[in-house]
């Protein structure tokens, strides 16, 4: 077995084995999004997009290809990967659904599942010029180094939250996404 089939056993494991959280919070909106990751050569990296000053919500900022439940999706790991499709344009038998990470409330009034998918290698994409500005990888040893995330704090409608945020070449990671590295990072045994 190779190092990267480990690592994925690994995860797979990890994210399989536990009960995992799902709060329940009347009138927000259920969404699903892809935490793509792409082992190759070695090393694990993960797949952002930068949102585009376009799109509904959460304008400019680093995400995970994403969105709300369409009526017609059989399950959220369908919503994930019907959203990676629609946004990066890459089929959805390219990529390993490995687990589901806890759901997480957003105070801006969604409930996210966050899906775990894996790339053998980077797959080749067509982004959705109207929703996606730009495409990246970060390496997943950068957000195991403690070193480069900062804790923030903010208010939203009256309420102070604490947040992680990272910057990896001026590129601004936070929010609900940093939340959601942070638990990737806690179901591989980083603290």
């Amino acid at each position: 077995m190779t190092e990267n089939e480990s690592f994925v056993a690994l995860l797979a494991d990890r994210l399989t084995d536990r009960r995992r959280v799902e709060p329940d919070r009347k009138g927000f909106l259920r969404a699903g999004v892809l935490v793509p990751l792409i082992v190759h050569q070695h090393r694990q990296e993960l797949l952002f997009t930068k949102r585009t000053d376009h799109v509904e919500t959460h304008k400019g900022q680093v995400s995970f290809p994403g969105g709300v439940v369409d009526e017609s999706d059989a399950d959220i790991v369908e919503t994930a990967q019907r959203e990676m499709e629609e946004e990066l344009g890459v089929p959805r038998t390219s990529v390993q659904t490995v687990g589901l990470l806890d759901d997480l409330a957003t105070p801006t009034g969604f409930i996210i599942t966050p899906v775990v998918g894996v790339f053998r290698n980077p797959p080749p994409m067509s982004p959705n010029q109207h929703e996606v500005a730009e495409v990246f990888t970060v390496p997943l040893h950068f957000f195991a180094d403690g070193s480069h995330a900062e804790v923030v704090h903010h208010v939203f409608e009256g309420v102070e939250y604490e947040t992680w945020k990272y910057n990896h070449r001026g590129r601004i990671i936070w929010g609900a996404t940093a939340h959601i590295i942070r638990s990737l990072l806690r179901r591989l045994g980083h603290s």
